[in-house]
């Protein structure tokens, strides 16, 4: 595996190997997909934007940070940008002597945008305009400038995401600014996207969660992230940028099946989160970053007629838990990725927010359950458990008839029926009723739910575990379950048991499998071959699963001058640098603040003949660092 500076070699064994190992060998739930239709907006994780929940939640709530300081890496400057408050920061590009920082609206849904900053002196960062986003939209991953040279156009331009963060307010899709003149950037197209959702037309774009364009000579073009639908991958003709129109949109696990592993068994949410476009060898080669379904690479030289090049697959047992000794099945969320210099490799980033895994278990069956912990409800660390019975609660919506009360002297787990209303609304009713010490949620009917299983974003003072399978759901009362009918539309809309009723006996525990890493993949056709991966020593180590921040992997950067330098921004690790070296990713640098950094992005760029990384840090705004290792 990678090595990092300092690393400590320990042996921590982790309480739920054989669990682990019961996922990737056992049976499994089908595979959750936005792509099976709408996307939801009932908090399940089916698209990139429900995957940053915890950047607003669960980030903020994990306090500390790991220990200042430095090893080859200078500071260079930095500047805190106006109206910042913490977590207000996301994304940073960099172009021709400005960087470029989203304000996103994850956080507050105030002062969206994105700041202008001049770093021709990176020692001297100066902001010289902020592009006030619409009421109610926020840009956040997708930041970049470029220039286009076209018959219609001819400058540099920005283009960045919205996101809606009010539900009255705002729009979706991506923004066009001219930035030729950095100082007074002028619009040029907002809001442009799919504005239909499976056919179905809409007044305004799909929200959208990132943006990555690209000159193709007499055209131009930018692949989008469509949070709304199954055809997540979006491509926009920006030729003409104040006539932008989408010409083409995939849905990659259905277009390219061979990118989706059936084990092991938790890798069930698979997505468009970001991408970037390369010109290699003169065709233009797309590296979408598909969350469970892995890195994916892409000729998008004719962006109506792409074609599949490769994809990856992630390990059985998790590579870099399994070298501190924990054996566990690997987290996915192919998150961020990029080639190297010389398209030798590539580089991927899964972003991993929850230190702490879920074994659930059906006592009375003797099975296993398909379920993770919720994202910002009560979670169960190590060596935590809840056994109880199951009691049917319905759906659980407001006008539902009413959940009954649990029994306050018994373990009791409410199991809820997805659908209708969000799953903060169900805990909520859950928590109203009283009595209750968890919550299971397990899927409904239609073709993108059934016998399949996802995340949850979901919020409460109550553990909250899901989605499970129907057909798990069904099983805890006795109720026979047909997948077919359920997925054809004429098997039972609810669970036809009265609300109260008892069912099997359930069992919940937490162990450690650490946070999220990078891999190396020799850039191939077919399956990309796995080289390494690298985290920071105190990733994998449980002493770090909380108070020491978020310490997962979020972007990478390449060099633009060697082929073998990378850049890591790592939350609240700080800024990591890495060489590769004999097919392993070498740790040679690493920069934290006194008072600690919390990094979203990084991009590198030259002034002065010298090569510096620019880095976003959430709480504060611009960084700018120097390697001064061995080159």
């Amino acid at each position: 595996m990678g090595r990092a500076m300092g690393r400590a070699k320990f042996r921590v064994r982790a309480a739920s190997c054989l669990a682990a190992a019961g996922l990737v060998a056992g049976s499994f739930a089908g595979v959750a997909r936005a792509h099976d239709g709408v996307s939801a907006d009932d908090g399940g994780i089916d698209n990139a934007e429900a995957t940053h929940d915890h950047h607003s939640h669960q980030h903020g709530g994990d306090e500390g940070h790991l220990p200042a300081g430095s090893e080859n890496v200078r500071l260079v400057g930095k500047l805190g940008l106006k109206n910042v408050e913490p977590e207000k920061i996301a994304d940073v590009g960099v172009f021709n002597g400005y960087a470029y920082l989203a304000a996103w609206g994850g956080a507050t849904c105030k002062y969206n945008g994105v700041h202008v900053v001049d770093i021709r002196k990176p020692a001297a960062p100066k902001e010289v305009a902020f592009i006030q986003a619409k009421e109610g939209s926020a840009p956040g991953e997708g930041i970049q400038t470029l220039h286009i040279d076209t018959p219609y156009f001819n400058g540099d331009v920005l283009v960045s995401n919205n996101e809606k963060c009010k539900d009255a307010a705002g729009f979706g899709g991506m923004n066009i600014y001219d930035v030729s003149d950095p100082a007074h950037p002028t619009p040029l197209a907002e809001g442009v996207g799919d504005k239909t959702v499976m056919g179905q037309g809409k007044k305004d774009a799909n929200d959208i969660h990132s943006v990555y364009a690209w000159d193709a000579g007499d055209k131009a073009y930018a692949v989008i992230v469509d949070n709304e639908e199954g055809p997540d991958v979006d491509i926009v003709d920006i030729t003409n940028p104040k006539k932008a129109k989408v010409i083409a949109e995939y849905d990659l696990d259905e277009a390219f099946p061979q990118i989706v592993q059936d084990a092991p068994a938790n890798l069930t949410e698979i997505f468009l989160h970001d991408m970037v476009v390369k010109e290699i060898g003169g065709r233009q080669i797309m590296l979408a970053s598909y969350w469970d379904g892995g890195y994916v690479t892409l000729d998008v030289t004719d962006p109506a007629k792409a074609t599949y090049l490769g994809d990856t697959d992630f390990a059985a047992l998790d590579p870099e838990a399994l070298e501190s000794g924990l054996e566990v099945a690997p987290e996915g969320n192919a998150h961020q990725a990029e080639f190297t210099l010389d398209n030798k490799y590539v580089i991927g980033a899964d972003e991993d927010f929850g230190p702490y895994a879920l074994t659930a278990r059906n006592l009375t069956d003797g099975t296993e359950l398909t379920a993770s912990q919720g994202s910002n409800t009560t979670r169960l660390e190590e060596g935590q458990s809840i056994t109880g019975d199951s009691v049917f609660a319905g759906r659980a919506c407001p006008g539902d008839p009413a959940v009954p009360a649990g029994d306050p002297n018994a373990v009791d787990v409410a199991v809820v029926e997805r659908g209708v209303c969000t799953f903060s609304e169900k805990v909520a009713s859950v928590i109203a009723a009283g009595g209750y010490d968890a919550v299971l949620v397990f899927n409904r009917t239609g073709t993108d739910a059934c016998d399949q299983a996802l995340g949850m974003s979901v919020e409460g003072d109550i553990p909250a575990f899901g989605v499970a399978p129907r057909g798990q759901g069904f099983a805890l009362f006795g109720q026979s379950y047909d997948d077919a009918a359920c997925l054809a539309g004429t098997g039972p809309e609810q669970l036809p048991v009265a609300l109260g009723t008892k069912g099997d006996r359930l069992a919940f525990s937490s162990y450690f499998d650490g946070w999220g890493y990078a891999h190396l993949y020799r850039n191939e056709n077919g399956k990309l071959t796995e080289l390494d991966t690298y985290a920071v020593p105190e990733a994998h180590d449980p002493a770090h699963a909380s108070g020491s921040g978020d310490l997962s992997i979020h972007e990478v950067a390449v060099s633009e001058k060697r082929a073998d330098l990378l850049y890591f921004s790592y939350y609240a690790a700080g800024l990591r640098v890495a060489k590769i070296v004999d097919n392993e990713i070498v740790e040679v640098g690493r920069y934290i603040d006194e008072g600690g950094n919390n990094f979203w992005g990084a991009q590198v760029f030259e002034s002065g003949g010298k090569e510096y990384v620019a880095a976003s840090d959430r709480d504060h705004g611009l960084y700018i660092f120097e390697y001064t290792g061995e080159l």
